[in-house]
């Protein structure tokens, strides 16, 4: 489902490995790359009206609303319940002052107080925890059949299946890992439903979307469990993707 966009998008630039910030680099920008330039890009253009921009955008103004969003989500944006305090408060001075932006600092202290009565203390998984079930990737596979494989390849590794097609991001296995390392299941789901199919953008349902992912993760040799993955981007934000502990 996912594909390598380019124009507009500038998704080759994204999400490549090298475009994560290296250790030892300001936290702000390291943890905007990890997060956020996916879908808002380096520039923080995004691509309105489906991510929007954050260069130049006022609301940045609003210190209290991006502590908010980060922590619980919008409409189109996931959570990041695995942000501290500290991430958030770097994360969020880092948006309001790059690019064109010029919206002053962001406390720690400010973003504590601002997260009070949000705390949320359900645990984090990591896609080795068996968060799916055996049923949920046998759907997933018949709609990845139809609808992504054609682009993906079928052993979702970016290859097509018209040779004369441009190769594709891989969906499983060590290179999707590498591209995805330390994103949620959230972010891929928000990020999925938006643009994919790429001829045809949020044709799927939330729980083929869902159940797409259940399928790759089995073919990328994750283990089942008893329990599906939830269309909810509130829980597939505590599935955090990785390597095999």
């Amino acid at each position: 489902m996912l594909k390598l966009l380019t124009g507009a998008f500038g998704l080759a630039c994204v999400i490549a490995p090298a475009a994560i910030a290296q250790p030892g680099s300001e936290p702000g920008p390291q943890l905007y790359q990890q997060h956020c330039a996916l879908c808002h890009q380096d520039s923080g253009a995004g691509n309105p009206p489906t991510f929007p921009a954050l260069n130049g955008n006022d609301q940045l103004g609003n210190a209290a609303r991006i502590v908010r969003s980060i922590t619980t989500g919008t409409s189109r944006m996931p959570p990041f319940p695995a942000l501290t305090a500290e991430d958030i408060a770097s994360l969020a001075q880092y948006i309001r002052n790059a690019w064109a932006n010029d919206f002053g600092g962001v406390t720690t202290e400010e973003v504590t107080a601002g997260l009070e009565g949000l705390e949320d203390t359900d645990s984090m998984a990591s896609v080795w925890d068996g968060v799916f079930t055996e049923a949920q990737a046998t759907r997933g596979e018949a709609v990845y059949a139809g609808a992504c494989a054609f682009c993906h390849g079928h052993r979702l590794n970016g290859a097509p299946d018209d040779p004369d097609m441009r190769s594709t991001p891989p969906l499983a296995r060590a290179r999707f890992l590498r591209i995805w390392e330390g994103r949620s299941l959230a972010t891929l789901f928000a990020y999925t439903r938006a643009t994919m199919p790429e001829d045809n953008p949020n044709s799927l349902t939330d729980q083929e979307n869902v159940d797409v992912m259940a399928y790759m993760l089995s073919v990328g040799g994750m283990p089942e469990g008893d329990v599906e993955l939830e269309a909810d981007p509130s829980a597939l934000a505590r599935v955090v993707i990785g390597p095999r502990p």
